[in-house]
């Protein structure tokens, strides 16, 4: 079954006559990826890869079904691509992004819960349920199809741990990345909650990293309600307080969200959480086999 896309998805690439949005549409094809329209304002009647572009979202939805965005649109269009999305009743909006200003972050989750809209991102790298559907800038041929769910805030770690998991014969449900932004539409929790009422999901490997919550607040939700086992790996071991790594969200604030008090409280939860992206495999087999899921 997987979670947010899977077999029934139909793609509509937001910003496709861009070169990030050719470049990944292309991509995305070549996974076998359903993507049945683009869009672009003003070019409506052109075609990439194949692919019709339409000037609006709502053409798209109304003419292929499109249930799904991909957002490739520049950051100071974003809020404006976004809701236009939300109200053609888009139902999976992955925004790529990145940079957007926080306020129209908060404005388009605002418009997309009052919708029902999932939203991915903003600054992710998006979602795939592997053999199904990538919606996304992730390299496609590090997944397979398997029972491993993984829910990151780092793109690049999670190709990491994906490709060794694969590597190790564990395959993916759902592979989500959260996205680094201080304001994003899904969190550790949300997609754990998903994770759990997916039957094909048997554990789950969560990549975090400094700064913030999250990862506290996965704990707490595994402690008091998580029935399928989890694995961690955390980045940030040597980052210094106060200073922003690479990601918006990744800044230690009044001493919370640091490296040592997200590992104690995973750990307390039963969490192991590994020192390496290599030893995930392991970890997540000892777990399956203890039962779970």
């Amino acid at each position: 079954m997987a979670i947010i896309v899977g077999e029934a998805t139909r793609l509509v690439i937001q910003g496709i006559t861009g070169n990030q949005g050719r470049f990944h549409c292309a991509r995305m094809l070549e996974y076998g990826s359903r993507v049945v329209a683009g869009t672009s304002p003003g070019k409506g009647g052109q075609e990439v890869e194949g692919v019709p572009v339409y000037n609006t979202v709502r053409e798209a939805v109304e003419r292929h079904g499109a249930n799904a965005s991909v957002l490739f649109v520049p950051a100071r269009f974003a809020l404006d691509a976004a809701l236009e999305a939300i109200d053609a009743g888009i139902k999976v909006l992955v925004a790529i992004t990145e940079h957007i200003p926080v306020h129209d972050a908060m404005k388009l989750l605002f418009r997309a819960r009052s919708r029902g809209t999932v939203v991915v991102g903003p600054n992710t790298f998006g979602v795939i349920s592997p053999g199904k559907c990538k919606a996304g800038i992730m390299p496609g041929a590090i997944y397979s199809p398997g029972p491993v769910g993984i829910v990151a805030r780092s793109g690049t770690l999670s190709y990491e741990i994906a490709n060794h998991l694969t590597l190790a014969g564990l395959g993916q449900s759902t592979v989500v990345g959260l996205g680094g932004d201080r304001v994003v539409g899904l969190s550790f929790v949300d997609v754990l909650e998903m994770m759990e009422g997916d039957p094909e999901t048997r554990a789950v490997v969560l990549v975090g990293e400094i700064g913030g919550t999250a990862e506290e607040e996965a704990a707490e939700y595994i402690r008091t309600r998580g029935r399928k086992p989890a694995v961690a790996y955390l980045a940030g071991h040597e980052a210094p307080p106060g200073k922003r790594m690479g990601h918006a969200g990744a800044i230690i604030e009044r001493g919370k969200g640091t490296f040592a008090t997200k590992v104690e409280a995973l750990r307390s939860a039963g969490v192991p959480v590994a020192d390496t992206p290599d030893q995930v495999p392991e970890l997540v087999k000892r777990a399956l086999a203890g039962g779970g899921g």
